[in-house]
């Protein structure tokens, strides 16, 4: 059977989203539509597209914007323009923002077929070419963005390993982004199309993990009143990504060290084995090499899932890749939350570049959630935490000691509170004794 390509039509007119529907079904190609870019933005992320269609002049967020947040993030789609006000300048700025052609309304239906015959033929024709790196020495994989050396690191690793079924470890703290790692190297390689896994196993109590892992035959325990495939069984073909693996037990341990051995499983209280044909990414973060000290990891286990191993730096270590992050999440919040696209303030995001994020991407996407709720305009300083706004930085060249430091810090937490000891209590995370002894 041929595949059915998906196209996703974005028009706040729905006479002309019916209108494309029709035709490109017509053609026998798979339709999504989209009646403003914030709903378009919810299908991209959710959805495998093969080709993006889109009107120009829409309210709030304008296609142009559509477009140029598309080629950064999903730069493998190709996108073709449907526009009632043709010129020349139109023209050439929606082909600079990663337009393959333009449509001016009205069009026929044969004009429409030629149109996403030519955007489908010069996609694969950018298949190619496409160098590993897009807007200068930027990497975008899915919703993975950055342009600093660790982060380009990582892509390289992907770009290794996103065509075939190796094993892969994923290191870092929490809120590194370790699951949009396992995801880039599943999405972006020749196994898309398969199904993606992803399981906690830190969240499934520990006498439960090996049923939902490997499945289990009618009366294997009270409460198996059915046969039940599990997570590697829906993986077949694909992914099974294993979050927090540090926290499987022993018992546990041993069944997926003879998965990957063997490449078969045996449902709990079956004697049957079954062939599986999936990768395993798995990722945590703790320390392994002390669990398997600590009796806790086998040390077995523990290398067979590193025959590729990637290691996520903090975001604290990557510093230079936050401008992008929070222009990402400038436009994720601002389209849901407010319908229009957002901008920081140069005071605002250099305090977001000092700060050292130990809650890492997830931290800072929630900090700009926030202010974008919070905002009335462009983000400002007044719009962040205020554990953020006082902190100090001093030139390494001008290193201080220690009581120094927080005598200097406290004053101007103190001044910034004008002597109320709650609030500044409150900011420097200390009860209201603690701050008295400081001052005194």
């Amino acid at each position: 059977m041929l595949k059915r390509e998906n196209i996703l039509l974005v028009d706040d007119d729905i006479n002309i989203l019916e209108l494309l529907q029709r035709h490109l079904q017509s053609m026998n190609y798979h339709t999504y539509k989209a009646v403003s870019v914030k709903e378009a933005l919810y299908i991209l992320k959710d959805t495998f597209i093969d080709l993006l269609i889109t009107d120009i002049q829409m309210p709030e967020v304008d296609g142009l914007q559509l477009l140029k947040f598309s080629d950064e993030h999903y730069p493998e789609i190709p996108k073709l323009v449907i526009t009632g006000y043709p010129s020349v300048d139109g023209a050439l700025e929606v082909i600079k923002s990663g337009a393959i052609d333009y449509l001016t309304k009205p069009f026929t239906k044969e004009e429409l077929r030629l149109a996403v015959e030519k955007a489908f033929a010069h996609g694969e024709s950018r298949k190619n070419i496409r160098p590993k790196k897009a807007n200068g020495n930027r990497a975008v994989h899915s919703e993975m963005i950055g342009e600093s050396a660790a982060f380009q690191e990582i892509t390289d690793v992907i770009e290794r390993v996103k065509d075939n079924k190796a094993t892969v470890l994923i290191q870092g703290e929490s809120g590194t982004g370790k699951e949009l790692v396992a995801r880039a190297i599943h999405y972006s390689g020749k196994f898309s199309r398969a199904p993606f896994v992803a399981v906690n196993c830190g969240a499934i109590p520990e006498n439960l993990l090996e049923s939902e892992l490997f499945g289990y035959v009618k009366g294997a325990f009270t409460g198996a009143n059915d046969n039940r495939s599990g997570f590697f069984q829906a993986a077949e073909g694909g992914t099974l990504f294993l979050d927090e693996i540090g926290t499987a037990p022993l018992t546990v341990q041993t069944k997926l060290l003879r998965a990957l051995q063997e490449k078969e499983i045996t449902k709990v209280g079956s004697r049957k084995n079954e062939k599986i044909d999936i990768r395993i990414i798995a990722a945590t973060n703790a320390d392994l090499q002390n669990d398997i000290q600590e009796k806790r990891f086998r040390e077995d286990l523990y290398y067979r899932l590193t025959v590729v191993e990637i290691n996520v730096p903090p975001l604290r270590n990557r510093k230079s890749d936050i401008p992008l992050l929070v222009d990402k999440f400038l436009l994720k919040y601002g389209v849901e939350y407010k319908d229009r696209l957002l901008k920081i303030s140069p005071d605002a995001l250099e305090i977001l570049k000092r700060y050292n994020w130990p809650g890492n991407i997830r931290e800072l996407e929630n900090v700009v959630q926030r202010a974008v709720i919070m905002c009335d305009g462009a983000i400002g300083v007044k719009d962040l935490p205020e554990a953020l706004k006082y902190q100090i930085d001093f030139p390494e060249e001008n290193y201080k000691p220690l009581r120094e430091m927080e005598k200097e810090y406290v004053q101007r937490v103190l001044l910034h509170t004008q002597g109320n000891k709650t609030k500044a209590a409150e900011i420097l995370q200390i009860d209201r004794k603690t701050l008295r002894e400081k001052i005194k």
